[in-house]
């Protein structure tokens, strides 16, 4: 691949309601939009990161200075690049800072599959032709409007529902939720907001058919989530402790978990993910494919890796339309009675409206073989 030019986009969307976990609550959504330009097509990729270093380190600040001081030189500093797995093998000697690592190599990877005319889909050993998606539901201002919230999604046909809890806002939200829908795939979410201490109120939520409790504990923790897991039946799910094929073989050996959640930001990258997908297959550990709060881009890159064989669960990949009033791709990501089809067009399938990436970006820079031009 022959990269010509590469640019940045700081982009702000508006999401359509308020979205709030354990970390606090957004009302709109800032990233960056990566674009790689080859000699005849462009690659798109999405930097996941946050404004504020809540779920990790890297900020929309601090992911824009690593890929334009380091990585992106990293880039031009090769003379050739044949495949998208030789960007991971680039970016080695720079620690962390995976958000930023990700979305450079996803959009070489969309650039790579254009190029040879195949889907991402394809281009990453994906072999599905639809995918199910479930929904995440953030805290809701009270059980009946949790209840009425949920309802809405399961009539619109998701596969699973995911609701984000915290202490105080955990067990009688659930059994409420249980209680008007005892059949529904349900799960909770705890974004590290509980300790051992805590350890009846799992006991409680163990009563409820949980598909499973989402990293319950400490953000960078595996050997606490293994002694939770011995005393639970309910599977554990990791996330925010599994950023890489190592972390993730150290949490399944340990017992840490029963179920990955994988996101391609938080793992460093396409690459990564797929070695982390084919290792959890030999172990028998089931994945399914989290969620960020993307636009139409980084929801196209998730539909992508979730085509692979063990995604066997439901992912966050809702529609575009859960979160925004107008998505920056045509078509926008749509899914119906819980399912979305894999795009059967070249790359991520999905085509960046310019009118809208230009609507909404906030600052632009073009780097193009080492010449910035802000």
């Amino acid at each position: 691949m022959n990269i010509k030019n590469i640019s940045l986009r700081r982009m702000k969307l508006k999401l359509k309601d308020p979205f709030q976990t354990s970390f606090g609550t957004q009302t709109e959504r800032e990233f960056i939009i990566v674009e790689v330009q080859g000699e005849n097509h462009v690659g798109y990729g999405e930097c996941v990161v946050n404004s504020a270093p809540f779920y990790n380190e890297e900020t929309v600040k601090t992911a824009w200075h690593i890929m334009e001081d380091f990585l992106i030189p990293r880039i031009y500093s090769q003379s050739e690049i044949n495949h998208p797995d030789e960007v991971s093998k680039l970016f080695k000697p720079f620690r962390r800072n995976n958000m930023a690592k990700a979305a450079l190599e996803g959009a070489i990877w969309d650039l790579y599959a254009k190029e040879n005319k195949i889907t991402l889909s394809e281009a990453l050993g994906g072999s599905k032709k639809s995918i199910d998606v479930g929904i995440s539901i953030g805290i809701q201002p009270s059980v009946d409007e949790l209840v009425r919230v949920v309802g809405k999604y399961v009539n619109e046909g998701y596969k699973r529902i995911k609701i984000k809890i915290k202490p105080g806002i955990d067990v009688d939200a659930l059994k409420a939720v249980r209680k008007q829908f005892p059949t529904i795939q349900m799960m909770a979410d705890a974004n590290s907001a509980y300790t051992l201490d805590d350890i009846e109120i799992f006991k409680e939520l163990d009563q409820l058919n949980l598909m499973m409790i989402e990293q319950p504990l400490a953000h960078d923790d595996i050997i606490d989530h293994a002694k939770l897991q011995s005393q639970i039946k309910t599977p554990i799910c990791l996330d925010e402790s599994i950023h890489s094929l190592e972390d993730a073989k150290k949490a399944i050996e340990l017992g840490s978990c029963r179920i990955i959640n994988l996101k391609i930001g938080r793992v460093g990258g396409l690459t990564e993910s797929k070695k982390i997908h084919d290792y959890c297959s030999e172990k028998g550990i089931p994945l399914w494919c989290g969620g960020m709060l993307e636009s139409g881009i980084g929801r196209a890159h998730n539909i992508a890796i979730t085509s692979l064989s063990n995604f066997t669960l439901p992912g966050d990949t809702a529609s575009s339309s859960r979160y925004w009033d107008e998505d920056i791709v045509y078509p926008e990501v749509t899914a119906v009675e819980g399912v979305i089809q894999i795009p059967e067009t070249p790359g991520i399938g999905y085509a960046p409206q310019k009118e809208l990436l230009d609507k909404y970006t906030e600052e632009v820079i073009n780097v193009g073989c080492g010449y910035y031009v802000k």
